[in-house]
C-alpha cells in the first residue's frame, strides 16, 4: 500500500476578475476575513487567503494578461481554479505523481506564497482537477 502523502486540504482556489468584490462577498455573506494577502509576481496573480478552520479559500485575480489565471478567466470565467493539498514533503509527493505516470506542470518544487514550497500537477493526469502540492 502506498504511504499517504496528502496531509490535509490547504486551500480551494477561486479565480475572480475583481478581488475586492470577491473579498467583500465572503466578508459580508459569511463573515470571513482576509488572513493573508500577497502579490505573487512569478505567477502573475494577487491572492487573498480567507481562513476557514485549518484551511483557506484562496481568491486569485490576475495582475497581467499572460498569467495562467487570466487565461483561465478568459476561457472559463470565474470559478474553481484548483485545489491545494498540504504535504510533508513536496519533492516526494511530486516524484510520486511522476512515478505513477501523472503529468506535472512543475518539474521541481518552487517557492510559493506564505513562504511555502509548491508544485502543480496537470489536470489531464488528475481527472480534470489542477492540483497544487503545498509544503509549509
Amino acid at each position: 500500500m502506498t504511504e499517504l502523502l496528502l496531509t490535509e486540504i490547504d486551500h480551494v482556489a477561486i479565480a475572480v476578475p475583481d478581488l475586492e468584490a470577491a473579498i467583500g462577498y465572503y466578508e459580508e455573506t459569511f463573515g470571513a476575513t482576509v488572513d493573508h494577502r500577497e502579490l505573487v509576481e512569478s505567477d502573475g496573480v494577487e491572492e487573498a487567503l480567507l481562513k476557514v478552520a485549518d484551511s483557506y479559500i484562496q481568491l486569485l485575480t490576475p495582475t497581467r494578461e499572460d498569467s495562467p489565471v487570466a487565461k483561465y478567466l478568459e476561457k472559463k470565467g470565474p470559478g474553481l481554479h484548483h485545489v491545494g493539498y498540504r504535504v510533508a514533503d513536496c519533492a516526494a509527493a511530486l516524484q510520486s505523481v511522476k512515478d505513477h505516470g501523472g503529468q506535472v506542470i512543475d518539474q521541481a518544487p518552487r517557492p510559493g506564497s506564505r513562504g511555502t514550497t509548491v508544485a502543480f500537477v496537470h489536470p489531464k493526469g488528475a481527472f480534470g482537477t489542477l492540483i497544487e502540492l503545498v509544503q509549509e
